[in-house]
């Protein structure tokens, strides 16, 4: 979808919900949010719809409240509130609807509200602080640094043995991910701003494109090497940048791994 197109479609979605006095807010979530960066042709529509209460289930079942511009192929529940639809272009919608008690359910961080019926904004402001709370207590530096080093020796262990989805995902998964929380904890960025705090992933090769280059390689091989060169890449950047970093402990994880 181009960018005419998907902002064709978010002004149909607003105009389809604004006139339905069930509705009380719209707030456009990620890139349809429009704030650090606008979408692109990649971008799918993501937004929460918020109504009155008991009417929840009757817009997550009948659908004829969405543009209608093109034939629906897939559409189905993926969590108690939350909806995923495929329109035959191939555009992806991924939303949730609540009424206002659920709405504190939901974590968010970039959103714009585009129907307000009634304290929506002030509701999500007060969220958007809750989430960040939430957020900085997702683990110290200990933890993190932590489950990194135990992941890369978990995973190699497993991919050895012959477990190699279980190996891949130790290091690829969960491993990368307590990496790239500390990389984006403690290393400078002037794009910093368009990294998301609830997804490590998202944007980092924007903000750190040369990590992200190299971070993108890494991944590109077999688990136990790969889990080899991110230890390496942790120490390089983050040993002097962290208080009594595990230099040992990472040393005998290389070590075996070199084994």
């Amino acid at each position: 979808m181009n960018p005419r197109e998907y902002q064709a479609f978010t002004r149909r979605l607003q105009e389809n919900l604004q006139g339905d006095d069930r509705v009380t807010g719209l707030v456009a979530l990620g890139s349809m949010a429009q704030l650090d960066y606008e979408p692109d042709i990649w971008s799918d529509h993501d937004f929460f719809v918020i109504v009155r209460s008991g009417e929840q289930e009757a817009f997550r079942g009948d659908l004829s409240w969405l543009p209608a511009n093109q034939p629906i192929l897939l559409s189905y529940r993926e969590t108690a509130h939350g909806l995923k639809v495929l329109y035959e272009s191939g555009h992806l919608l991924e939303f949730a609807v609540f009424d206002q008690h659920e709405l504190y359910l939901a974590r968010v961080n970039r959103f714009r509200v585009l129907l307000d019926k009634g304290g929506i904004q002030q509701h999500l402001e007060r969220i958007r602080e809750f989430t960040r709370g939430k957020a900085e207590t997702l683990g110290d530096d200990h933890w993190l640094i932590g489950q990194f080093i135990t992941n890369m020796l978990v995973g190699s262990g497993r991919y050895r043995r012959g477990e190699q989805l279980s190996g891949n995902f130790f290091v690829k998964t969960s491993g990368l991910r307590s990496l790239l929380l500390l990389l984006t904890k403690h290393i400078h960025s002037a794009q910093k701003n368009v990294l998301d705090d609830l997804d490590p992933h998202r944007r980092f090769e924007v903000a750190y494109p040369e990590l992200g280059k190299e971070l993108n390689l890494i991944l590109s091989k077999e688990a136990p090497a790969a889990a080899k060169e991110m230890l390496l890449l942790a120490q390089r950047e983050l040993q002097t940048r962290i208080q009594d970093y595990p230099v040992r402990a990472s040393q005998v994880v290389l070590e075996y791994l070199e084994r």
